[in-house]
């Protein structure tokens, strides 16, 4: 397999919920007109606490600095794992699956801060950028690494980076209680030359629809709507009474139109410095070949699988423990039998993590998912 380190460098951040007013301006022109601001890279996720943002340098650029905004301190760079030069296909595990013992557990094992976002057509890593020789030097033995520049795949070699990382010592481990909503979701995409045609329905659902309050928050549901806009790919993920506003003949899902549910990681906001979380969904998944799509978003991480596959997942009782060690073993009933009360995952304060690991993901391309 292959490994390539796309071009863009990306900027990750929270737009409060009261502040949205502000950005409004800039978001339409990101949605609906990239080419003017050479944005390539833009990915805007409502949750109940607010709007997370990723985005590449050019589209920062449109977004003016105020209190509502939050940024994460680094610049990361996005990965994408392709099988033998082209998208995988078939019926097997996709998404944080397909990789969970190829990328995302040699990742959290040496802590490497990771987000995740998938969308209808691939699935995308986002590493800091001051950890990617630590990305090329772990996983140089399973994949041949590319470096995108001015639109050429430039070989990688790991002889170039320093050689001996050392895994920092176990700690303090915690607990990240999950929530299983009932809502269920759709992931669709649309042909970018049909986009105007929603553009008066998407304005609405992101800017217009009913605030929330979480006094009046349903319990059993969540607020969640997830639109990217990445090289010229189009996905929307979003939950099945949302995707009755939108006309039906100009979102495309896959064949068996299945619908999924979602497995929301964290209490209180992760941080980005949280170990091996990801690592903890994905492998116990991978290993009864349970297909997954994961959206990390500021504050909390967020897992879809199939919904005909759910009774499979006992966790909305349980917990998610990320960890520097031992990812695999943390989570044995997540795919069997009740779950545990509580989980528990290790402090990269104490462990002392370099810059710690809590979400993973990878790209296959184009341009459509296998059912």
């Amino acid at each position: 397999m292959d490994l390539h380190i796309l071009e863009h460098r990306v900027r990750v951040l929270s737009v409060a919920r009261r502040g949205l007013w502000l950005y409004t301006h800039p978001l339409v022109k990101l949605l609906f007109l990239p080419q003017r601001c050479r944005c390539k890279f833009f990915s805007l996720t409502e949750t109940p606490e607010d709007y997370t943002i990723m985005l590449d340098e050019e589209g920062f650029k449109e977004l003016p600095p105020s209190e509502f905004m939050q940024v994460a301190d680094s610049t990361w760079l996005v990965l994408s794992v392709v099988s033998s030069g082209r998208a995988s296909s078939g019926c097997q595990a996709t998404g944080v699956t397909k990789i969970a013992k190829s990328v995302i557990a040699p990742l959290a094992e040496h802590h490497v801060s990771v987000l995740m976002l998938s969308t209808y057509q691939t699935d995308y890593v986002l590493v800091r950028e001051k950890d990617l020789p630590v990305v090329i030097n772990t996983l140089a033995g399973e994949f041949d690494i590319y470096k995108e520049e001015n639109g050429e795949s430039v070989p990688v070699s790991h002889d170039d980076v320093s050689n001996g990382f050392l895994k920092p010592k176990a700690g303090e481990r915690l607990v990240h209680p999950v929530q299983s909503p009932q809502n269920r979701f759709c992931i669709v995409t649309v042909a970018p030359d049909t986009l105007p045609a929603i553009a008066t329905m998407l304005i609405d659902v992101l800017f217009y629809s009913p605030r929330w309050d979480p006094a009046g928050q349903d319990l059993d549901t969540i607020t969640f709507f997830a639109f990217s806009l990445i090289e010229g790919y189009i996905s929307i993920v979003m939950d099945v009474e949302t995707q009755k506003r939108f006309p039906s003949d100009l979102l495309l899902t896959s064949s068996t139109e299945e619908l999924w549910r979602m497995v929301r990681i964290g209490g209180q906001p992760l941080g980005f410095d949280e170990c091996g979380i990801v690592a903890q969904i994905a492998e116990p998944l991978a290993t009864v070949d349970i297909s997954a799509y994961y959206i990390s978003t500021f504050n909390f991480d967020h897992a879809l699988v199939r919904a005909p596959r759910w009774p499979w997942l006992r966790l909305a009782r349980g917990g998610v423990a990320g960890g520097v060690t031992g990812v695999p073993h943390v989570l044995p009933a997540l795919t069997q039998g009740p779950a545990p009360r509580s989980l528990r995952r290790a402090s990269p304060r104490s462990s002392g993590c370099s810059g710690g690991a809590r979400r993973a993901a990878v790209s296959r391309h184009r341009p459509s998912r296998p059912g």
